[in-house]
């Protein structure tokens, strides 16, 4: 079992392939998805590794969570969750994921809140029909009608469906096909709808009922562990100094002559 992505959804669109056939797909971003944390089961009784994304400034954070970002040597991070996973798929803390997570013609699990409705009644939230149209229905064409039975019980069940809150609930769409992914950019096509308003976060996970392909990465793609982005920095960090330049001038003369 391997740890999954946390995504921004962007919207949706159409690919279209050699044959002029177009598929619609929701285009979702990968950005600066980082491994914040990770808890083993000889220690916290089960394995699963905490990831982050998204940027945020810390004086938004709470003084606990200022202290885990600290603890762990990650910048702030605005959505963070947690993945189960399987002992040999640990990562370390600081590792940086890519979109090639998830290879073409993956089937996946994709979770996210679904778009909120507001107060909704039985006929929009639960598809009820609705009483007549006419003869001798007044002002009630669109209620639920009868809620309950006579003295016995005396109550209406719990779970009756009726009006109330729709939508803005947790939402889990399976076996979504993977139609294409840039690891260079970061987004990851998925054939069809994925829950949630544009512009949320969206968890992603290897499909439940599918089973993996033979060429995953494993334990995950990722783009360089923490002390290799930290090299990176230092060396794109560096001054150019005159010395430098000079020294670079040299070895093209060399090589030239």
């Amino acid at each position: 079992m391997r740890t999954g992505l946390i995504c921004k959804k962007l919207g949706m669109s159409r690919l279209y392939t050699e044959d002029g056939i177009h598929t619609p797909v929701t285009i979702l971003h990968l950005d600066n998805c980082h491994v914040v944390s990770t808890k083993t089961k000889e220690k916290d009784g089960y394995n699963s590794v905490q990831l982050g994304v998204g940027n945020i400034t810390e004086k938004n954070l709470s003084k606990p969570m200022k202290g885990h970002f600290k603890k762990n040597n990650i910048t702030a991070k605005a959505k963070l969750s947690e993945f189960r996973v399987t002992e040999e798929n640990l990562l370390e803390n600081g590792s940086e994921l890519s979109a090639s997570h998830f290879i073409d013609g993956q089937f996946i699990d994709v979770s996210g809140v679904s778009i909120g409705k507001g107060f909704a009644g039985a006929m929009k939230r639960h598809n009820f029909g609705g009483l007549r149209a006419s003869h001798g229905v007044s002002i009630s064409h669109r209620s639920h009608g009868s809620t309950g039975q006579c003295q016995d019980p005396g109550k209406v069940f719990k779970g009756k469906k009726m009006a109330g809150h729709m939508g803005a609930a947790n939402v889990t769409v399976q076996n979504l096909k993977v139609v294409k992914t840039e690891s260079d950019e970061g987004y990851i096509y998925v054939k069809g709808a994925v829950p949630g308003p544009k512009g949320s976060w969206v968890l992603l996970k290897d499909s439940v009922k599918k089973s993996l392909p033979a060429d995953i990465p494993l334990p995950a793609a990722l783009k360089g562990t923490k002390e290799e982005i930290k090299n990176n920095e230092s060396v794109s960090d560096e001054p150019i100094s005159e010395k430098n330049i000079e020294s670079s001038e040299n070895n093209g003369d060399s090589n030239e002559s």
